[in-house]
């Protein structure tokens, strides 16, 4: 099917199922509100449950059950449970058939290959990827020297190393943290990079536009591949290609059996954090009105803005060349507001090619997934369009969000010019 034919298949499915919504809210009424009321409840008690430990909690999520229950047999019992599931099988088929409308691919310009290209490979990431794909022997046979790294190591040095032995492109095949080693060695020395998404969540190709899927692939970008220029960011001189995070997710990582049971960590650090008796990181920091707030229960700097909240493409980010941070505060922030009044919004979102942060005591953080602590204050800065990306031809070369439009008004006005043929765009075309 076309890009046409999806988005039409979209438009329509997405129209029947508000109509079938309304009328099932209109002849459900005032069920439908009671419904309402106890998904609300529900998640308010288990709320209190995950910032409470021992009975508080238990009761908090019994609380939480019922009301989940009482729901559930609202719906069951209204007599017509599959006019429900045809709503729910709406919404799917139509985010699925935009998603379908909206295909990622660029056509980035077209850069020379590089005569002396080296890949740093960790055997130990992403669970063996390197060896399960022959990484090494795949890369020689493209003319890339193939590095292993070796435990005690040190990336930053062996890739200086090879610099100057003569290497003209580096790529590194390992986690997000290893990626940025590399990629800062490669902003310095204006070197092409490539990012082979051997991690194991491998955050920054997916936002630069490698397919995580194709391992092998990735290597092409230093035979044919073409270019396009990224942002890096850094925390006091230290550069990180996806985001840091402090408070309530850096206490987590930084407890002593935070590897091995990851989710009862987190669960366990929360009271300690938001619950009674807790208490935010003691942080000062600016909003982007100017004001000076303290708190927040969860700070999240990033290597440009993240999507976040969205049905589509939430978790990504848009752009990687905005030459802009994107930060997000979590919490209750004390202190007047930009507009004057002393009630903050508990959720906030904003970019700014700099940020602040500053504290009494060193700040436990989390830089693209690795534990660290950072002495105060902290200084965040963006330095756009520093590094020189190679990606293979049959990849995205953008970020799945990339074409996706902001605001659900945007994407309906899309979908329609696309179905209508008057897409002037050219969205499969340009980064």
């Amino acid at each position: 099917m076309t890009r046409r034919w999806w988005a039409a298949l979209a438009l329509l499915v997405g129209v029947a199922t508000c109509v079938l919504a309304l009328v099932v809210a209109v002849r459900q009424f005032p069920r439908g509100l009671f419904l309402s009321a106890l998904v609300l409840l529900a998640g308010a008690c288990a709320w209190y449950a995950v910032v409470r430990r021992g009975a508080a909690r238990v009761a908090g999520l019994v609380a939480a059950g019922l009301a989940l229950g009482g729901a559930l047999v609202l719906v069951l019992t209204r007599g017509a449970p599959l006019v429900d599931l045809l709503v729910v099988a709406g919404l799917l088929g139509t985010l699925a058939a935009a998603r379908a409308a909206l295909p990622v691919h660029v056509d980035l310009p077209s850069a020379p290959a590089p005569s002396h290209p080296v890949l740093f490979f960790n055997p130990r990431s992403g669970g063996g990827k390197a060896e399960r794909f022959a990484l090494a022997k795949e890369a020689a046979q493209r003319g890339i020297e193939p590095i292993e790294l070796k435990a005690g190591d040190d990336l930053e040095a062996l890739v200086r190393s090879a610099v100057e032995r003569g290497a003209d492109g580096l790529a590194m095949a390992g986690g997000d943290g290893s990626q940025a080693v590399v990629a800062a060695v490669a902003a310095e020395c204006g070197l092409p990079y490539a990012c082979v998404p051997a991690g194991t969540r491998n955050h920054f190709a997916l936002d630069l536009g490698v397919d995580r899927d194709d391992v092998v692939g990735a290597l092409d970008a230093f035979v044919d591949g073409g270019e396009r220029r990224v942002d890096l960011a850094e925390v006091n001189g230290r550069v990180f290609v996806n985001n840091v995070s402090l408070g309530l997710y850096a206490e987590a990582v930084q407890r002593t059996g935070y590897r091995d049971a990851k989710i009862r960590t987190l669960l366990d650090t929360v009271p300690d954090v938001l619950g009674p008796g807790g208490g935010e990181p003691d942080m000062r920091w600016r909003g982007p009105g100017g004001q000076e707030h303290r708190g927040g229960a969860a700070v999240l700097v990033s290597n440009n803005r993240y999507r976040l909240g969205r049905a589509v493409g939430s978790g990504t980010r848009p752009r990687i060349d905005d030459g802009l941070l994107g930060i997000t505060v979590l919490g209750s922030p004390t202190g007047g507001g930009e507009e004057g009044g002393s009630s903050q919004r508990p959720w906030r979102e904003w970019s700014a090619p700099a940020f602040e942060i500053d504290a009494e005591q060193p700040v436990p953080a989390g830089i693209d997934g690795e534990t660290v602590v950072l002495q105060a204050p902290l200084h965040f800065r963006i330095r756009p369009g520093v590094l020189r990306v190679r990606i293979a031809r049959q990849h995205p070369g953008a970020s799945p969000s990339a074409m996706i439009p902001e605001g659900m008004v945007a994407g309906v006005a899309e979908l329609a010019r696309i179905a209508l043929g008057r897409d002037q765009n050219h969205r499969d075309q340009k980064p």
